[in-house]
């Protein structure tokens, strides 16, 4: 498989980006795993069809087809550790969310692999999601990046207890200005069927972190969703309908309510965007530097 995503671009300011719900792994890569780690099973399971509803809303959805052991692409490209002093998961993880080895013995990647694997998938993915977002703002002044997620309710390699199961991160509140957060919280905090928590565990990754400068109108997100709210945890990984039709609901609303949102405090500040709106986007024209 050649092709490092989908891609189905829209015309609305929203940008919704899928990074670990890939399960292809090249054959020389599959090679080197052990039998537990060729279950994939950190897979972000079924999250592009969580948000295909908002295809018709006009949103560009952009999903990652290589798996996250391959590369993951919400790490930062120099490997520094998303939240120092936790355990973290690396640039091309080598322990499962359960704490297995996902290598056969003296097959964990080199340095030398490593750098590789950055130049042939992280960089080509981030430059196009750097595209998408210039073309986005361009066309609107400001975009909205939505960073989507799901995980496992029950990982205490990460966390004590049973996650919340609607994570929002804005890297506290680096990522987006406030008023869009607390409109998003308001919205899943508002859910009779779902918990949920704002910059809890999860603060967002290194996707909402470098993509989102609220000073600059661009807005991201990152939504880290339990598992059990749409799916049933653990293998075969089977999509529920039941419960994945009650979030989508909440997930409907929380599209609507965040472009109506974001376009509102957008227009006030948009003669400023359009008056610099070239350099702003030349950093995101391109993978960053440190990636190069």
């Amino acid at each position: 498989m050649s092709s490092l995503y989908t891609l189905n671009e829209g015309t609305a300011p929203l940008i919704i980006n899928v990074p670990h719900a890939g399960t292809y792994v090249p054959p020389d890569i599959l090679a080197d795993l052990t039998p537990i780690a060729q279950t994939l099973a950190d897979t972000d399971w079924h999250v592009p069809l969580l948000y295909e509803f908002a295809l018709a809303a006009g949103a560009t959805l952009m999903a990652a087809t290589h798996s996250r052991y391959v590369i993951d692409l919400n790490r930062d490209p120099g490997n520094a550790a998303l939240y120092p002093g936790a355990d973290n998961t690396e640039l091309c993880p080598t322990r499962s969310f359960h704490n297995e080895d996902l290598y056969l013995t003296k097959r964990a990647p080199s340095e030398d692999a490593i750098k590789q694997r950055r130049e042939q998938y992280w960089t080509p993915y981030h430059a196009e999601l750097a595209r998408q977002i210039a073309r986005v703002k361009q066309q609107h002044g400001y975009a909205l990046l939505l960073d989507a997620h799901s995980i496992a309710s029950v990982l205490p390699r990460f966390f004590d207890g049973r996650l919340p199961d609607l994570n929002l991160g804005t890297a506290d509140g680096a990522s987006c200005d406030a008023g869009l957060q607390n409109t998003a919280w308001q919205v899943l905090n508002g859910s009779e069927h779902f918990s949920s928590i704002v910059n809890g565990r999860f603060k967002g990754g290194y996707i909402t972190r470098h993509y989102g400068r609220p000073g600059e109108q661009l807005y991201a997100l990152q939504l880290e969703i339990t598992q059990r709210a749409y799916m049933d945890e653990g293998a075969p990984y089977a999509w529920n309908p039941t419960q994945a039709v009650l979030l989508i609901e909440v997930l409907k609303r929380l599209v609507e309510t965040l472009l109506t949102c974001v376009s509102r405090r957008s227009d006030n500040d948009l003669h400023r965007s359009e008056t610099s709106i070239d350099g702003r986007l030349a950093p995101l024209a391109t993978a960053p530097e440190s990636a190069q």
